[in-house]
């Protein structure tokens, strides 16, 4: 329902997972290496704005909100990565369902749109992003 939000569980971001998805994904000095990104305007290793992304969707994944009614997702908006998120940061996000929308061409699905804010263990947004989510709809 519009309104209603969903808070995910935290997990801590580690050196390692920092670097691992960096060199798989996002290979630029700030990310993979720790002498090197000491040198940059961040002053120390961040995390890749992906991997942050892919963080969210997986804490919000791990909540059931999306069990057995996922169709996958036409896309995501409006992403903005607000603060660094290092080594040894834990994140957590809230999830807003801004919008449910039946679809006017399949009775069986709609879209529901929704946003995040994650935050770290300070309470800082490091990330907001609007994503659209296909979902299966309950019979009536």
């Amino acid at each position: 329902m519009p309104g209603q939000e969903i808070h995910t569980a935290g997990i801590t971001i580690t050196e390692a997972q920092i670097i691992d998805f960096a060199l798989r994904f996002d290979p630029q000095p700030f990310h993979v290496d720790v002498e090197a990104a000491r040198q940059t305007i961040y002053g120390g290793l961040i995390a890749s704005g992906f991997h942050t992304m892919a963080v969210s969707f997986r804490l919000y994944v791990d909540t059931k909100a999306l069990a057995g009614g996922s169709l996958g997702s036409p896309g995501i908006d409006e992403v903005r990565w607000l603060q660094p998120v290092r080594p040894g940061d834990t994140l957590s996000a809230v999830v807003h369902i801004v919008d449910v929308r039946p679809s006017t061409s399949k009775p069986d699905r709609g879209i529901v749109t929704v946003k995040y804010t994650t935050k770290n263990q300070r309470g800082e947004a490091v990330m907001t992003m609007v994503g659209k989510q296909l979902m299966r709809r309950r019979p009536s």
